[in-house]
């Protein structure tokens, strides 16, 4: 990790600053299909606090909040349990390089720790950024499902990106 990017694990006082992150995504792009901001509470369904396998990390550049990142279940079903889905999301204000790079690999390893066999990155098929991250850093397209979703009066596709650790 640079000197100023550190990642710290997720507790729940940090939800407040993931809400902000997340919420300008939500209301400015198509990187996720919410539509709407979400409660905190909402958030706590998908990103795991003080979970022993599904870690979740503040990233923090200069002692800023700039992100955060996190592992979860792909599906909730347990032959699917030596596989988890991948997410990070930059402030959007914050590409500062190497911020990516730091979280993917924190997740990377603490899933190598964990058991888990295969990662999985599930990306809006518009998101150009996410995409060529994911595939620089070894990741393969494995799924394309056209016209799921629908934001901003515009059609998305979604598509799935795999990596076996």
């Amino acid at each position: 990790m640079g000197p100023d990017i550190t990642l710290k694990e997720l507790a729940a006082e940090d939800l407040p600053a993931v809400k902000q992150i997340y919420d300008w995504y939500v209301l400015h792009s198509t990187a996720t299909f919410h539509t709407e901001p979400v409660t905190t509470d909402e958030l706590k369904e998908f990103i795991y606090i003080g979970h022993p396998r599904f870690k979740s990390w503040l990233i923090h550049n200069q002692g800023q909040p700039a992100g955060y990142c996190y592992l979860t279940n792909y599906k909730k079903r347990q032959a699917y349990d030596k596989t988890a889905e991948l997410t990070i999301y930059l402030a959007h204000d914050c590409y500062v390089k190497g911020i990516g790079q730091t979280a993917l690999t924190q997740l990377e390893a603490h899933a190598r720790e964990a058991g888990f066999k295969n990662l999985l990155a599930i990306i809006s098929g518009d998101n150009d950024r996410s995409i060529h991250f994911f595939e620089k850093n070894g990741y393969v397209k494995c799924a394309h499902f056209k016209n799921v979703g629908e934001k901003f009066g515009k059609v998305l596709d979604v598509v799935g990106y795999q990596k076996e650790i």
